[in-house]
């Protein structure tokens, strides 16, 4: 069955060719992976943007029973950042069927694993926790957590307790090459 497709503009007009071409590559998606339901594009033109080539934004989210997947493609015509948009869903649907299709060697799929989902005694789904780990927090600066970050070969993002304000932190680094900080706080 075709799938859902909602298109959402911002800072720009949502013209009938556009909205054609996008929602009918859209709705292609559950060719590759049959479980998607509705597929949500966000199609975003920022005019201050620094570099040309990042003023289109095309963001597409498909979710289906027990999955999101979501992917982020920016260009400078949107028709371009839409095409990259959909080739990198694609690639995230072989990569997601790939993991949950895999056979196991006992004759069983990681689907079929999978559908029974743990429920508790009141008819409530339990959380899934794939893997759960543990590291102790050593007090140090943003200098050294940048430090550290690299040292570890963490690409995206670092968890610290800085020093400094006694707080645990969230380094990660920002397209641009520069390192972003999140200083949570408790609300």
């Amino acid at each position: 069955m075709p799938n859902k497709v909602e298109v959402q503009v911002r800072n720009m007009h949502l013209n009938e060719n556009l909205e054609d071409y996008v929602t009918k590559k859209a709705a292609k998606l559950d060719h590759y992976l049959p479980a998607i339901e509705e597929a949500r594009v966000e199609l975003t033109h920022y005019k201050t943007a620094r570099s040309a080539t990042d003023r289109n934004v095309a963001q597409i989210t498909v979710r289906g029973k027990g999955i999101i997947l979501r992917t982020e493609e920016r260009a400078d015509e949107m028709h371009a950042a839409f095409d990259a948009a959909i080739g990198n869903m694609q690639r995230q649907i072989d990569r997601y069927k790939g993991k949950h299709y895999r056979g196991r060697g006992d004759g069983q799929s990681a689907a079929d694993l999978t559908r029974e989902t743990p429920v508790d005694e009141t008819g409530e789904m339990l959380p899934l926790i794939g893997r759960r780990k543990k590291f102790m927090l050593l007090p140090m600066n943003e200098e050294e957590a940048i430090e550290q970050m690299r040292l570890l070969g963490h690409d995206n993002f670092f968890i610290f307790y800085n020093g400094e304000t006694h707080k645990i932190n969230v380094l990660y680094r920002r397209r641009n090459g520069s390192y972003g900080l999140i200083e949570p706080e408790v609300g």
